[in-house]
């Protein structure tokens, strides 16, 4: 049995946006979110739900998977594989327009529900080792959260390297699934007892998918390859550029124009390898720090 790369879009909304296996999504959230007894999710009515889109079209498919359940809490479960600029502006954005959209003009809002977005990232994105955060509005002071309708969490592939011995809790076994699903043949014992999970790895066996949807997969993988070969590409141009500029001119200016361009038109993931090269031709680490976005720590291990 050969699984499919659950963390390209098309995969990832194949599986968690089944209207036929809303088990398996029920079964992550209620897993991601930590959620027992009477606080459990046991239904869920999924707002745009797997469809094979049309590969004329395909580029402008938005992949995300958005549902409501039984309490009328909303959910946005996304799969993120690139970093892009202002990411997290973004997830702000969309959440809060989720939010919104629930009423029209007026003053209905005790009609608006809770807006729950869980982000998997393949890349790393905040600070610390967790890879599982929760990021919710609380009082300063008292550290309450009296401001409850929205809420995030990210799940950060780049941080989990458990083995499947190591795994300890539900959540591993879910995560385990995301990340290593395409490197796998059978489905693994530690998912054997849980049947979300378990019908999870079955939905995204090569032999669930028609040959429709086979082509469209691999099609948007290669998209997704060829898109990021085009970033390093106007990462590394952008590097060059600065590097050729600030050694002509004899102007640091001219390296952080070009630095700054290649990051902004290139993959902020390569953050690191720009700051080792930057020290290496003389920056600063202030200079260093506010052109990366990195910390201190961040640079200085570079």
């Amino acid at each position: 049995m050969l699984f499919l790369d659950v963390r390209t879009d098309i995969a990832f909304k194949k599986v968690f946006g089944n209207e036929q296996h809303k088990d398996i999504l029920i079964g992550f959230l209620n897993a991601v979110l930590d959620l027992h007894d009477d606080q459990r999710i046991v239904e869920v009515t999924l707002k745009n739900p797997w469809q094979p889109p049309d590969l004329a079209i395909l580029k402008e498919t938005i992949l995300d998977i958005k549902a409501v359940d039984n309490r009328g809490i909303s959910f946005i479960v996304e799969m993120q594989v690139e970093k892009k600029v202002s990411f997290h502006k973004r997830a702000l954005y969309y959440t809060s327009k989720a939010y919104t959209s629930q009423i029209d003009k007026g003053n209905d809002y005790p009609l608006l529900g809770q807006v729950i977005f869980i982000g998997v990232l393949d890349f790393h994105c905040f600070e610390g080792s967790d890879y599982l955060t929760r990021h919710l509005i609380l009082n300063q002071a008292t550290q309450i959260q009296e401001l409850t309708d929205i809420e995030f969490n990210f799940i950060e592939l780049d941080k989990f390297n458990k083995s499947e011995a190591q795994l300890e809790g539900i959540v591993d076994k879910w995560i385990y699934f995301i990340k290593n699903a395409r490197d796998l043949s059978i489905v693994p014992k530690s998912a054997e007892a849980i049947p979300e999970l378990k019908n999870a790895y079955t939905q995204a066996s090569e032999f669930s998918w028609t040959k429709e949807e086979l082509e469209i997969y691999e099609y948007w993988r290669m998209e997704e390859t060829s898109q990021r070969y085009l970033m390093q590409e106007k990462l590394d141009k952008g590097i060059e550029i600065g590097l050729k500029q600030g050694l002509e001119q004899g102007l640091i200016q001219g390296i952080e124009q070009g630095i700054k361009q290649g990051i902004e038109q290139g993959r902020a993931q390569l953050q690191q390898e720009n700051a080792r090269k930057m020290k290496q031709n003389g920056y600063s680490l202030q200079s260093i720090m506010e052109l990366t976005g990195l910390t201190q720590a961040q640079v200085q291990s570079a």
